[in-house]
């Protein structure tokens, strides 16, 4: 029975490259696999889904605009393929994974989506909250802080290398950028040293 999956994390997770390994399971037992990401995104060019480790393949992107029924569909008119990958889910719209769990109830093929759950503000991206309404599971990618505790959060930082407490929600960004916290050393970046 096909569902709807959310993978979520934190920056630096490797949810690229579990979505990358998944994906490449698929293909080593002769299924073909469809392999979506942001078209804004281009960190590893226009196209592609890669990791930090230094893995990746091409894929299609999508937009806001973008109906992923309509691109699933014409994907399986067009041959057999036994999963759906979507990476940077985050960027999806709400009527996007409605799209997404319309294509796993009346098409029957399953999606994996792959993505932040919270911005450096720790409030859900639009894409996330619909998935972790919507998903029939979810996943989370474990990655740690620098205290070894498991990071939940994210913080931006500014050129200063202060973090930063506004700004637009999507920024893309690597290293140079984010950095992966637990809540603890999260609030004491924004400034929030108050007792727990």
């Amino acid at each position: 029975m096909a569902k709807l999956y959310f993978h979520y994390s934190t920056m630096n997770a490797g949810k690229s490259t579990v979505l990358l390994q998944a994906s490449h399971n698929y293909i080593e037992r002769g299924m073909q696999t469809y392999l979506l990401t942001a078209r804004f995104d281009n960190r590893a060019g226009e196209g592609r889904i890669a990791s930090r480790i230094g893995i990746g393949v091409e894929a299609d992107t999508f937009d806001v605009e973008d109906d992923l029924f309509a691109k699933i569909a014409a994907r399986l008119e067009a041959g057999p393929c036994a999963c759906i990958f979507l990476d940077e889910a985050q960027f999806l719209t709400k009527d996007q994974v409605w799209q997404l769990a319309r294509a796993v109830d009346d098409l029957g093929v399953p999606v994996m989506c792959y993505g932040l759950r919270v911005d450096f503000r720790g409030e859900l991206f639009t894409g996330s909250a619909a998935l972790l309404a919507l998903a029939d599971e979810m996943r989370e990618v474990r990655t740690i802080c620098h205290c070894g505790r498991k990071a939940t959060m994210v913080v931006r930082r500014g050129v200063d290398g202060a973090a930063l407490r506004e700004g637009s929600q999507i920024q893309i960004g690597g290293n140079e950028t984010y950095v992966s916290l637990c809540r603890r050393h999260w609030r004491e970046e924004m400034g929030d040293d108050a007792p727990c």
